[in-house]
């Protein structure tokens, strides 16, 4: 997901898209826990998309992004 991606969205979409990931990361780590993961680095790539979409919510409530 690119960060110009992200600025299109509108702030519920990027809550919930947030709230989406977070839920897949909390499954992905029990699996990792359990049994070897059939794509690792979609652990990653999740990490980085939150942290992506964190920074683009955080950019509006001060007021940045404009």
């Amino acid at each position: 997901m690119l960060a110009s991606e992200i600025r299109e969205m509108s702030d519920d979409d990027i809550r919930s898209r947030i709230e989406e990931l977070e839920r897949e990361r909390f499954n992905l780590r029990f699996k990792a826990a359990t049994a070897p993961l059939e794509d690792p680095m979609r652990v990653r790539v999740i990490r980085r998309d939150i942290a992506r979409l964190k920074t683009v919510q955080r950019e509006r409530s001060l007021g940045a992004g404009k």
